[in-house]
C-alpha cells in the first residue's frame, strides 16, 4: 500500500466536515475541529474554493459551503450503482454472519421480486431464487415495502383486489393487512411466519436511496426449526444493519 498525502488527506477531512451541522464553516471553525495550523486550513480553503469543492456563502462572508464539484462526483457514482450487484455484496456479508438465507427484494404492483439472494450452507433452508416472483403481502419484504408506500398508493395497489393465500397463515383480509403495515411503519422491520412458506418466517428492513426513499427491503429467512423468538429479535437487529449497510452504499446519508 502507498504512502497516504497529508496535505489530500486534510484536504478531505475538511469536506467530510461538511457532512454535519448546518453545512456551512468559517476557517476559525474547520482550523478548531481539525486541530490544523490557521495557514495551512487557508490555503487548503482557498484551493478547494478554486476547484469548486467549496464555495464561499454570499450571504456569510468568511463562511465556506460544499460547491458544485462534489454534487456532480456524486451523481457521477450514483449513475454507476447498481442496486442487484450491491444488494447481492451486503446480503452475502449478512449471509456469512447468520448463516441463514437472505434476500433483496423490489416491489412491482402488488408483488416483490428477488433481485439478490444469498443461501444458508444449512442443509435444511429456504428454496428460493434471485429473479422469484411472489405476493407482496405474503412476504415480509413485500410487507416492508407495502408499508412504506403513501397511503394512496398502497390504496391503488391493495383496495378492491383479491389477497391471494400462499398457506393457512396468509393474511388475506385488506382491514388486517392496513393494520399489520401500520405496526410494521412503528417498528421499522417487518415479519411473516409461515405465511409464503409453512415452514419458513422471516423479518425484513427497508433499504433507502440517497434521497431516503424505500426502494428494497433486505430479509433473512430461518426454518421454523431454527426459529424462536429470540432468534426473531436477534436477525430483525441484523437485517436493519444489512439494510442500513447497503442503504449508506447507495448514498443513503440517515441512520444505520
Amino acid at each position: 500500500m502507498g504512502r497516504l498525502v497529508p496535505a489530500v488527506t486534510r484536504a478531505f477531512d475538511i469536506l467530510e466536515l461538511f457532512l454535519e451541522g448546518d453545512g456551512t464553516l468559517s476557517a476559525p471553525e474547520v482550523t478548531r475541529k481539525l486541530q490544523l495550523p490557521r495557514t495551512t486550513v487557508h490555503e487548503l480553503l482557498t484551493t478547494l474554493a478554486a476547484r469548486s469543492y467549496l464555495a464561499p456563502v454570499p450571504e456569510q462572508p468568511g463562511r465556506y459551503r460544499l460547491g458544485v464539484r462534489p454534487y456532480q462526483l456524486g451523481s457521477r457514482y450514483a449513475e454507476q450503482l447498481d442496486l442487484a450487484a450491491e444488494g447481492q455484496r451486503v446480503a452475502r456479508e449478512v449471509a456469512e454472519t447468520c448463516d441463514e438465507t437472505v434476500h433483496v427484494a423490489i416491489l412491482e404492483g402488488t408483488d416483490v421480486i428477488y433481485i439478490a439472494k444469498v443461501d444458508s450452507t444449512h442443509a435444511v433452508r429456504m428454496v428460493s431464487a434471485a429473479g422469484r416472483r411472489l405476493p407482496a403481502h405474503c412476504t415480509a419484504v413485500g410487507k416492508m415495502l407495502l408499508a412504506s408506500l403513501p397511503a394512496p398508493e398502497l390504496d391503488a395497489r391493495v383496495t378492491h383486489r383479491e389477497l391471494a393465500a400462499m398457506t393457512p397463515a396468509s393474511v388475506t383480509d385488506p382491514d388486517a393487512l392496513r393494520a399489520e403495515l401500520a405496526a410494521i411503519r412503528e417498528r421499522g422491520v417487518a415479519a411473516e411466519h409461515r405465511e409464503s412458506n409453512p415452514d419458513v418466517s422471516c423479518v425484513a428492513a427497508p433499504v433507502r436511496d440517497s434521497a431516503g426513499r424505500v426502494v428494497a427491503a433486505l430479509s433473512i429467512s430461518v426454518p421454523m426449526i431454527r426459529w424462536n423468538e429470540e432468534r426473531e429479535t436477534e436477525l430483525s437487529e441484523l437485517a436493519l444493519k444489512g439494510a442500513g449497510d447497503l442503504s449508506a452504499r447507495l448514498g443513503h446519508r440517515g441512520p444505520r
